[in-house]
Formats: C-alpha cells, structure tokens, sequence
C-alpha cells in the first residue's frame, strides 16, 4: 500500500526536548510513509545530543536558512503569483489571522513571505500532506503554506501556553482552516473546543505523544534515587522541589539527579547551594534519548513539580520504566498517571505536599513497586508510539479519501462531538 508523502514542520527541529516529535516521525516512516522534515529556525548544537538528533539535522530544509536568499524568495513568491486569486487569498488570510497591532501585522507578513518559500519546496518534494508540531508561529506558516500551495495541512496542539494566548496565535482560525487537529490529550481539546467554532469540532481527534515501552527497562528501584527530566524554566517548579527536599535534608541516602537545560538553570543551581543541597543534587544537563532511558533504569521516584503542562512524556517514559512519580494535578496529567495508583498528585506550588508525597514513597519500596507496574501497564495501553503514529496515519489517510474517522480515539465508540 503506498502511503500519503508527508511533511512535518516546527519552529526548531530537532531539539533534545522534543524527542516525541523525533520518534513519531520515525514511527511514521516504518509505516511507510515517506517524511520530509523542516524547521523554521537551524537547530543549536547543544540539541544534538545522540545520533538520532544529528541524523535528523542533517536531513531537515531549514526555511529561514533559505529565505536568507534574496533570489530564492523571489522565484518562489513569482511562481505562487501565477495563481493570482490563490495568492491574494492566502496574503489576506495573513492580514485576517494577525494579532493585533503593527507588529503584529507585519509578523504575520514575514510568516506570508516564509510561507511561500516553503510552500514551493513542498510542491517541489511532491508532498501531499504537511502536519506542524507546537500552534504558534510555525502554525501560521504551515496554515499560509497550505493556502498558497493547496496541499492540506493539520497540525498537533499541545498546551499549556499556546492556551496562555489564544487569540494572539488565533488558534480559532488554524482549527477552521485545518483538515483535521491532533489533540495530545482530552484536556487539551476541551482547551481548543473554547475557541474554535463548534462546526469544527468533529475534527478535533485526540493522538497522545507517545514513547517506545520497549526501550525502558523496569528495575527492582529500591533506593533512594529521584529524578527530575525537563526544561531549567520557571514552568516547571524546580525551586519548589528543592524546597521540599530542604526540609528533609536530614534523612540519609537520597540523592536528586537534574536532566536538562534552559534558561534559568544557574539560579536553580545557585539556590540548591543557598540550601545546602550541592551534595545531593546533579545537574546533568541535556542528555539523549538513551542516556535518560538509562538514567531511569537507576532512579527510583521521578518527580515531576510543573506548574503547567500539556501531557508530559517525561511521564510516560518513567512508568514505562516501571518507576513511579509524584507530580502536580493540572491539565491532562491525570488522563496518565491515577493517583494512588501509579503515582502521587499534589497541588502545583506547594513545598509540604510534595515533601509529603516524596516521604510516603521513599518510605515504602513495595509501594513503589506495585505504582511502577501499573504505570507500566498504562503507558503500554495508551501511549505507545506506534499506535498513535498508526492512528495519526489512519487520519491523513481517511480524510484525503473523503471517509475521516469519526471518533476521538480508536475504539472510542460515537461520533466526536
């Protein structure tokens, strides 16, 4: 069976933080399908952290790279004007989907300018499809794209913080012109379903991020080892879990292993020195895929104190890992992780109920042990990759014939609402 040719679009592609993105496109192509990668922005070295991230580099158009081209702008932007109605529309979508403002508009004109270099190197590659990764900025140049070249674009929303401004990136506009929305969890289309119109909402379909359960091996995790994997950003509550971990300094053994990078990591840093933690705490920074699958093969609590997310990997990849967490109760994570039984919730921001949460595990191996299992059991169920790059593949396919899924999820039973 030949398969839909494809295209994937994102601001920045790849980056060590988005590794979903790496494994659905790779999950895609076992498939069959034929996947062209492209990214707005060249990704920074401090990214390409494996040979996954350096294979996918080297393989990936880069759109401002090419629109740095004065010639290349040109001839593309001339062969688009051969379509005059078909050009005019999509420079008025431009104007009608910008924020508010000058600068806004003028924004929304270099996406129109970028979008028609893409939208030629698309047509170029024959691709049938574009899908973007992350609704912001690189959503409007797919949405511009798709109007100039006619080849259908969806895209993925993810949270939390294109919901922070939602009609600044006017999601409301790239769900109407869209031909279908992959929601990475019901949370997240409940989001969407505020803005969009309800005639769109039918295809609004849910398709988790996913990891690979296999890769993650369950070990017995009966010491005392926690582990933190995120961005070093204020979003993500670590100076709220080194103030739980102060107040229980004076237990023996624990130790708090830091995965990642950002721009707040050298005050983090500087606060676990001001609380006498530097003994117990590593910053490792950015790892790759197989280093942080290895680091949860040591670590026997994964805490996660996040004030907003969408639908954390970093999650399922510790309980595929059979290792439990204690994290925050907002957005979709409990569409993940059941509290009490493959983890701990706790309210975002609060120190004492998360010392609480670390205590009653740390205390309790066997405990541990039955949560790590089940989360294990969940992630197997729910959020295997190549389940959800089938059913993301199920959707390109049955909306270019005509005949689109009409559920959510497969096997939901009904109609989408």
């Amino acid at each position: 069976m030949t398969r839909t040719k494809l295209a994937y679009l994102t601001g920045e592609y790849p980056r060590a933080s988005d590794t979903f993105i790496q494994r659905e496109i790779a999950a895609l192509r076992e498939l069959g399908h034929d996947v062209l990668t492209c990214s707005v922005r060249t990704t920074g070295a401090e990214h390409l952290v494996g040979p996954e991230q350096r294979d996918e580099h080297a393989r990936t158009f880069k759109l401002l790279e090419s629109c740095k081209k004065p010639l290349t702008v040109l001839r593309a932007h001339l062969h688009w004007l051969r379509w005059p109605a078909r050009y005019l529309s999509a420079l008025a979508l431009a104007w009608q989907a910008a924020p508010a403002g000058l600068k806004g508009r003028t924004y929304n004109l270099i996406y129109f300018i970028e979008a028609g270099v893409l939208a030629q190197h698309l047509a170029e590659q024959n691709v049938a499809h574009l899908h973007n990764h992350i609704a912001k900025s690189s959503c409007t140049v797919a949405m511009l794209a798709s109007k100039l070249s006619g080849i259908p674009y969806s895209f993925a929303i993810h949270g939390p913080d294109i919901f922070f401004e939602p009609i600044h990136w006017r999601i409301d506009k790239k769900a109407e012109h869209a031909r279908f929305v992959a929601c990475i969890s019901e949370f997240c289309r409940s989001q969407l379903m505020c803005f969009a119109d309800a005639a769109h909402w039918t295809k609004f379909h849910i398709v988790h991020c996913g990891i690979e359960p296999g890769r993650y091996r369950a070990s017995p995790h009966e010491g005392q080892r926690l582990l933190f994997v995120g961005r070093l950003a204020g979003v993500k509550g670590v100076p709220v879990l080194l103030e739980a971990l102060a107040g229980v300094s004076d237990r023996p053994d624990w130790h708090l292993d830091l995965i990642g990078d950002g721009p707040e990591r050298k005050a983090i840093e500087a606060r676990a020195r001001a609380l006498n933690l530097s003994d117990r705490v590593t910053f490792h920074g950015y790892r790759s895929q197989a280093d942080v699958a290895e680091a949860l093969g040591r670590t026997d609590l994964f805490v996660l104190p996040s004030f907003a997310e969408g639908l954390p990997v970093v999650l399922m990849e510790a309980l595929a890992a059979a290792v439990p967490v204690v994290t925050t109760r907002i957005a979709g994570v409990s569409e993940l992780v059941a509290d009490g039984e493959s983890g701990l919730l706790v309210p975002p921001g609060d120190a004492e109920a998360l010392r609480w949460a670390i205590t009653k595990l740390l205390d309790d191996p066997e405990r541990r042990r039955r949560m790590g299992e089940a989360g294990r059991v969940k992630v197997a169920e729910a959020f295997d990759i190549r389940n959800e790059a089938a059913w993301l593949s199920a959707l390109v396919e049955g909306y270019a014939a005509d005949s689109p899924p009409t559920t959510k999820r497969p096997g939901a039973g009904g109609d989408a609402p």
